[in-house]
């Protein structure tokens, strides 16, 4: 870490440092290629910003500054720290924050990870206030292109509740009796029939669900997370799969950057690498496959190869991460078809509680970016966890890389996805 004295220029404060200066700038500055830009923000215009040991002197609620002369090719990592009063009670936060000569960087304080000092044991801690959202979702379909009469293995993914949804099967119309069987590796659910193609040689399908589902709002330093399940296998979460080394390129990318030894800090230069790195886009071929290697190369595609290059450097880093697979919905209420899946990742920081972070739809959001690391939206569902799935009874081909659409089997071939009709609506319900 930088050490830093103080000096005056002016009427300007200056931070001297080893290599140069942090110094007070406006906010229309260009960031020049040797140097980086940094803003500060703050919850009050008296807040006390600290640079290091350097205590900022500017007021307001953002505060900007200039880094000294910095050498291309490396990274560097401040301590930022800021406090201020709430009422009669003095809140301080501290962010470490990693960039590259030429970025601008924005440090926001006034979300709320601060860490409250100690209060009396009778006062409670209110929780943050969450969205919420209740909606019917259809998970329908039809398996094509088979013999009339012709048996079928089929295998669904099925929504199931949790912290975050709330889940109802309502309606079920399947050709025979669908039984629910559990895999054991992640917990996943997945209705499971055999039935014979009709004379059109085809086999419809349909589920319909009720969802009440909330925004996950993450808090760090209040301790509001999401407990690891005691049937959870953490050590699962901490090893590579088979498109998702922990290894090699995914891990070249970040051999120079200097992660902070808070993993929740490291989390989140991971985060910012692979937003950096990666455009979302479907165009061209290869994306979709969560192929963290392939990311690495590259350099853009969905959301599973997104969250699949975070979790290559998480866990590479001995963070456990875990991937999760479901369905979008429409932010504007009411009813609609709903196009494909969507996914996004949790990660495990000092044991403490899973944080949620969704890079793609940051990378597509970009004024949400600071959102979606710790914060998930309510506009969504979940359906299965984890890649390598076995499924319940055990499919006889090879596992699957992720368990979202429906699986289906004949003779103990794999039925081709493009021989299978897809259809998914929701619906908000009060």
């Amino acid at each position: 870490m930088i050490s830093w004295k103080t000096t005056s220029l002016v009427g300007v404060v200056v931070c001297a440092a080893v290599a140069g200066a942090v110094v007070a700038q406006s906010r229309s500055i260009v960031v020049p290629a040797d140097q980086a830009f940094l803003t500060v923000r703050v919850p009050t215009s008296d807040a006390k910003v600290m640079v290091g040991a350097h205590q900022s002197n500017q007021r307001g609620t953002e505060r900007t500054f200039t880094t000294p002369t910095l050498t291309a090719g490396y990274s560097y990592w401040y301590k930022i720290e800021a406090s201020w009063m709430e009422g009669s009670q003095k809140r301080v936060a501290v962010k470490e924050i990693t960039f590259k000569p030429g970025e601008s960087v924005v440090v926001d304080f006034r979300a709320a990870v601060a860490k409250p000092l100690p209060v009396a044991k009778n006062t409670e801690e209110k929780k943050p206030t969450t969205k919420n959202r209740t909606f019917l979702f259809t998970y329908a379909g039809t398996v094509k292109g088979l013999v009339p009469g012709k048996e079928a293995s089929v295998w669904l993914p099925v929504a199931v509740s949790g912290p975050e949804q709330n889940v109802t099967i309502v309606t079920q119309n399947l050709p025979s009796k669908g039984n629910i069987g559990t895999e054991k590796q992640y917990g996943n659910s997945s209705f499971f029939f055999k039935a014979k193609a009709n004379d059109s040689g085809e086999i419809p399908f349909e589920v319909a669900y009720r969802v009440a589902r909330k925004e996950v709002k993450a808090d760090m330093a209040a301790n509001f997370m999401l407990k690891p399940s005691t049937s959870e296998n953490l050590t699962r979460f901490l090893q590579p799969d088979a498109k998702v080394p922990i290894t090699g390129k995914p891990l070249d990318l970040i051999k120079d950057t200097k992660l902070p030894k808070d993993q929740f800090a490291a989390a989140k230069v991971l985060y910012d690498v692979v937003n950096t790195h990666m455009k979302y886009s479907k165009d061209g071929k290869g994306w979709g496959q969560g192929d963290s290697v392939w990311a690495c190369d590259s350099k853009f595609g969905n959301c599973s190869d997104f969250h699949s290059l975070f979790i290559s450097m998480a866990r590479g880093n001995k963070i456990p991460s875990k991937f999760e697979m479901g369905f979008p919905i429409p932010t504007k209420h009411g009813e609609g078809v709903v196009g494909g899946y969507h996914c996004w990742a949790w990660f495990l920081p000092n044991q403490k509680g899973w944080v949620p972070v969704d890079i793609s739809e940051a990378n597509r959001n970009p004024d949400m970016k600071e959102y979606y690391f710790g914060n998930l939206t309510e506009d969504r569902v979940r359906f299965t966890t984890g890649r390598d799935i076995n499924l319940e009874p055990r499919q006889k081909g090879p596992a699957l890389n992720f368990f979202i659409y429906p699986y289906v089997e004949v003779d103990g071939v794999v039925h081709p996805q493009e021989k299978i009709d897809r259809r998914f609506a929701y619906k908000d319900v009060q």
